[in-house]
């Protein structure tokens, strides 16, 4: 089940470990696989493409990881 504490806007970006989640930092995973195999499906074309903020700052579009969880069948209101 997909929950957030705090409401996200529709055009925001989202970091790597808002996507697969943090235990450390007590996030929850939106995909619930590992960071590698994620950033491996990048790559490989199967998960949205990353845009790059700044030198040190990957984000993905909100509505691309959105879109993504409902073709799975992920994502539950």
């Amino acid at each position: 089940m997909v929950t957030t504490t705090t409401p996200i806007h529709e055009a925001a970006f989202l970091r790597i470990w808002q996507i697969v989640g943090d235990r450390k930092r007590g996030i929850e995973p939106l995909l619930p696989i590992g960071r590698t195999s994620f950033l491996n499906g990048v790559k490989a074309g199967k998960y949205p493409k990353s845009v790059k903020l700044g030198e040190r700052t990957t984000v993905w579009r909100k509505s691309d990881i959105v879109a993504l969880l409902d073709s799975i069948g992920a994502r539950q209101e």
